[in-house]
């Protein structure tokens, strides 16, 4: 396997709107910047597997991943996400890769472990899914070859890339994973982050704004519940097609 790893960078400045009630914007930034930290260190822990690329075109993130040693595949039209990694595969493609891993840059839970049990499952041809705790969005994506499905990224975009896969006739193997299935898009999510163990830039950045009473306004999620029922231990979420565990 020749692979690459690709992060999909947006502006960090301007980065997560949808936290709006909960931070303002140099908080929302600064909440990018330590969650992208997370990942990379993630990523870094892979690289004697496949190679690490950020595709952005916003220019902290590129100085980021020159302090990581990644590479950088310039997003020019920073369109969307979407558009990002369409563009990135075929530069990966065009470079000889014929295994694309695809991880969004706000799971700060994500840890080398995960990513190796990715690696480890991947079929000869086929894909590996991580969805979201909510099971519809698309965490972790590998393909195999690169550009095996189009990615279509959303709130909604697991079930569709399942079927994608699906008609091709390929592999597919769907692992569900704490660390990589929890996204941070909407106020809630903050909670749940910080109700989690561990010690990442972005669960000790949260931490020390509710320490120093700079806290974002409480939402409406008080355990970690919503992430065991979402998980399936709890109430029923979206069925999982069928595939190898």
């Amino acid at each position: 396997m020749r692979g690459i790893l690709l992060i999909p960078v947006k502006n960090l400045s301007t980065a997560k709107q949808r936290l709006t009630q909960a931070l303002t914007q140099p908080q929302r930034s600064q909440l990018a910047e330590a969650m992208l930290r997370d990942v990379m260190t993630a990523a870094s822990g892979v690289r004697n597997r496949v190679d690490v690329a950020l595709v952005t075109g916003d220019f902290q993130a590129q100085q980021l991943a020159s302090e990581f040693g990644f590479g950088v595949i310039e997003d020019t039209r920073n369109e969307s996400e979407t558009a990002a990694i369409e563009m990135a595969t075929t530069r990966s493609e065009q470079r000889g890769y014929d295994t694309t891993v695809v991880v969004p840059g706000d799971i700060p839970l994500i840890t080398s472990d995960e990513l190796h049990r990715v690696l480890d499952a991947a079929p000869a041809a086929g894909a590996v899914f991580v969805p979201a705790y909510d099971r519809r969005g698309s965490n972790c994506v590998l393909r195999r070859p690169a550009s095996l499905i189009p990615l279509r990224f959303g709130n909604d975009s697991f079930l569709p890339h399942c079927e994608a896969v699906g008609k091709t006739g390929k592999e597919l193997v769907i692992i569900e994973m704490r660390g990589i299935g929890l996204d941070i898009d909407n106020p809630h999510e903050l909670d749940l982050l910080l109700q989690r163990d561990g010690s990442t830039n972005a669960q000790q950045l949260l931490r020390s704004w509710r320490a120093s009473n700079n806290s974002y306004p409480r939402t409406a999620i008080p355990s970690d519940e919503g992430v065991r029922a979402a998980e399936g231990r709890g109430v029923e979420g979206p069925a999982f097609p069928r595939c190898r565990a």
